[in-house]
């Protein structure tokens, strides 16, 4: 014990003087914090302090920012099963469509989808199902246009098709009288009737396409197609379906060529006749067009059968008396064109008509069982041809 110890003082007493001292030793200061000298960094996995809240924020965007991404692929999914249409069309449009027998109502909603009556198929279904009714959508021909809305197209296909059809088919190739007979059959129009307004009724049609016919007669523009013809309908009516027909099949047709040949629409319409009467397979349509450009260019006579026969009245074999019956229509006695067509044809006619192969060819003679021709530059070479083909097709 030192000597300036207060007497009685105990060895505890001692110890805590010790403590104290060890207390009072200098801190130093990190950044603007005070730390100990023995101050340690937080062990590996234990946060520091304040971390904890700024990771939970991050968190919080980035599971919101991802339930907005899944909510708006959601929407566009629900956008495109029930309101994206189908096709893109103008409404009002008149659209005439069959409903056939045994359809589901998944397969009629694709159907007016796809011709552009409604806008989804889809939607058509959950629109059938929230109206309520039972009564089923029925088989037939509606007279239905672009645009319509779900509950009243299906009111249209519940009620039933209002108006009955029948078939009319007119094959490529067919003349005035032909057609007529076809008519009488199917419509029970007399043929004669028919005939004489086909005929000679070409002013009683408001279609600009017959603007170059100064036949009278709509031969040659009564397109070849079958046709649903509503039943009631008369002569007029029925004419005036195929000559519309005729305007959509040939809207599109490229007249540029024909234009820098000096041909109008009719002049058109009259080769593509004649094609359609001399062509007998698909490549030789272009070809035999070329012919008739080519000798008309030289101004050759046509001499084509096909002219004389509408003229003798179609005989399956001509006699070279029938080339000398006088008619404008006979090829082998007047230059040029005939007056007009000589039959109805079809598109590939047409447009073999506007748009010819390109070639020096002058003549064509039928050569081949499957009714392909064999064409000559001159008049030798055709003979030949002509020859082999009278000792026997190929």
């Amino acid at each position: 014990m030192s000597d300036d110890m207060p007497a009685g003082a105990t060895d505890e007493a001692i110890r805590r003087d010790q403590t104290r001292t060890a207390d009072t030793r200098p801190m130093r200061r990190q950044g603007s914090r005070v730390a100990r000298p023995d101050a340690r960094p937080p062990a590996r996995g234990q946060r520091r302090p304040g971390a904890g809240p700024k990771r939970k924020r991050r968190g919080c965007l980035a599971a919101l920012l991802f339930l907005v991404v899944v909510l708006a692929g959601a929407a566009a999914a629900v956008y495109f099963a029930l309101f994206a249409p189908v096709v893109e069309t103008a409404p009002g449009q008149p659209v005439q469509m069959e409903i056939p027998k045994g359809a589901s109502t998944s397969e009629i909603g694709e159907l007016l989808a796809n011709s552009g009556v409604i806008g989804n198929p889809l939607m058509f279904r959950v629109s059938l199902r929230m109206s309520g009714e039972t009564a089923p959508l029925k088989a037939g021909v509606y007279d239905l246009t672009t645009g319509m809305d779900y509950e009243a197209a299906a009111r249209a296909l519940r009620a039933g098709p209002p108006i009955e059809y029948f078939t009319l088919a007119i094959p490529e190739g067919w003349t005035i009288p032909q057609i007529a007979k076809r008519v009488e059959e199917k419509a029970g129009i007399p043929a004669a009737e028919f005939e004489q307004l086909a005929a000679t009724g070409a002013s009683q049609f408001d279609h600009a396409f017959l603007a170059d016919n100064t036949t009278g007669s709509l031969q040659g523009y009564l397109f070849p197609k079958t046709y649903r013809i509503k039943v009631g309908s008369n002569a007029h009516d029925i004419a005036n379906v195929m000559l519309e027909q005729f305007g959509k099949e040939t809207a599109a047709l490229d007249m540029s060529l024909a234009a820098e040949r000096g041909l109008d629409m009719h002049d058109i319409v009259t080769i593509a006749s004649i094609i359609e009467r001399e062509a007998r397979v698909a490549q030789d349509r272009p070809l035999i067009s070329s012919v008739i450009y080519n000798r008309l260019k030289r101004n050759m006579m046509l001499e084509i059968c096909a002219t004389v026969q509408f003229v003798v009245g179609n005989k399956p074999r001509l006699l070279y008396k029938d080339l000398r019956v006088e008619s404008p229509y006979n090829t082998y006695l007047h230059k040029g064109l005939p007056p007009g067509p000589i039959a109805s044809p079809g598109l590939a006619s047409l447009e073999a008509a506007a748009a010819p192969a390109t070639s020096d060819y002058l003549y064509y003679v039928l050569t081949h069982k499957d009714g392909s021709h064999s064409f000559a530059k001159t008049l030798n070479e055709h003979l030949r041809y002509k020859a082999q083909a009278e000792r026997g097709l190929k």
